[in-house]
């Protein structure tokens, strides 16, 4: 296996990180990245393989669980119960119950509020004026729509916001001391503060996903209160992340390539193209060998599902933008057990988001020349500058 050194806080790499890839990906399905120290799969094929793979998973094996330091145990808490880090069969049952409560039909009826808040946000814009769409379009919609679904007021969602952006940078390359402290810290007033509000759902049910998690806890299979506030919390924090990412990404991409018909087509070539998440992991459960290498248990793999998006032995000319491309299966709402239970309603916002603000700002153009963040694993922008005039 080849060895490649890249920082994932350099400068050149957090503006592009597609070169490296292309870099792993001609050393084969995988490669070793000394920064991470652990192999990479890089390619299509690889990485979508890993991800359907039930000798990998998610959830640290119990003999090798670190210890835990004390700074961060309100952190810990809320992530034992995350169906994002758990395994069958508690991963079984904590998704039956989440999907029970998050139908198609709940995603659907959310249309009508997307739409009108698309359209309230669009008549903020500045005329004539340099503004950052990422704090004026994309940050809010997603947030508003999550606190929604919940049944959280919207005069919430800053403070939501908040928390979720400081939970998040745990898994940023850029981590700090700092950042453990904020995030300990947003994940215990972000729990006590759905505790009172489960609390109050129990005894005033509503026609929102609060409540209707609540009825799934007492039908039988039961999800505790703690189960219950990590899954809120996941959903808001998984859920709007990527979808502000991934509008902040689009919008730039569709601005560069001077693209003019957005439909669901052109939303699937966004996802591929420039994907929010691009690296997750997975632990090996037991003795693998795959490509040439052996993982033994406990071993890790980082699935970098923005280099399988590039892979042109999957599509050709991966790296360019093309709203036509015939849509194959991209991995950016990953795959198999854990693929994005989210992913319906990050399609649904895009879909009606962008054509909407291209309809109704057609002259909207790039004001500043646009900064990624130094945020990797996620890959979004620092702010987007924008005129629409």
């Amino acid at each position: 296996m080849q060895r490649f050194s890249q920082s994932p806080t350099d400068p050149a790499f957090v503006q592009n990180p597609y070169p490296f890839y292309d870099r792993l990906r001609t050393a084969g399905d995988l490669a070793w990245w000394d920064d991470y120290a652990m192999p990479c799969a890089a390619s299509h094929r690889a990485v979508h393989a890993i991800l359907r793979d039930r000798r990998f998973g998610r959830e640290v094996p119990p003999e090798m669980a670190p210890t835990i330091p004390d700074h961060l145990d309100a952190f810990y808490k809320v992530e034992a119960h995350s169906m994002l880090e758990l395994e069958p069969p508690l991963h079984t049952r904590l998704r039956g119950l989440v999907l029970r409560a998050f139908t198609s039909r709940r995603i659907k009826d959310l249309s009508p509020e997307i739409t009108a808040l698309t359209h309230e946000k669009i008549d903020t814009f500045p005329t004539g004026a340099p503004f950052d769409i990422l704090t004026t379009f994309c940050q809010p919609i997603p947030v508003i729509v999550i606190a929604r679904l919940l049944g959280v007021p919207d005069d919430m969602a800053p403070q939501l916001l908040r928390w979720s952006n400081a939970m998040v940078a745990m898994y940023q390359a850029s981590r700090t001391r700092a950042t453990e402290d904020a995030a300990a810290r947003a994940a215990a007033d972000f729990s006590d503060f759905l505790r009172r509000y489960i609390d109050t759902r129990r005894n005033d049910p509503r026609d929102d996903l609060i409540t209707h998690l609540i009825a799934a806890e007492e039908e039988g299979e039961k999800l505790s209160t703690d189960e219950l506030i990590t899954t809120c919390i996941l959903l808001l924090n998984a859920g709007h992340e990527a979808t502000v990412h991934t509008l902040g990404n689009g919008i730039k991409t569709l601005l560069e390539t001077g693209t003019q018909q957005i439909d669901d087509q052109a939303v699937e070539e966004i996802l591929r193209h420039d994907p929010p998440l691009h690296m997750f992991t997975r632990y090996a459960y037991e003795e693998v060998v795959l490509h040439g290498h052996t993982f033994r248990r406990g071993d890790q793999v980082a699935l970098l599902l923005a280099a399988a998006n590039r892979d042109p032995d999957q599509w050709p000319d991966a790296h360019r933008f093309d709203p036509t491309r015939p849509v194959t299966q991209n991995t950016s709402f990953g795959g198999g057990l854990h693929f994005c239970v989210g992913a319906p309603l990050a399609r649904l916002e895009l879909q009606i988001a962008l054509p909407i603000l291209w309809n109704r700002c057609p002259k909207l153009r790039i004001a500043e020349p646009p900064v990624y963040a130094n945020t990797f694993h996620f890959h979004g922008l620092e702010r987007l500058m924008v005129q629409t005039s």
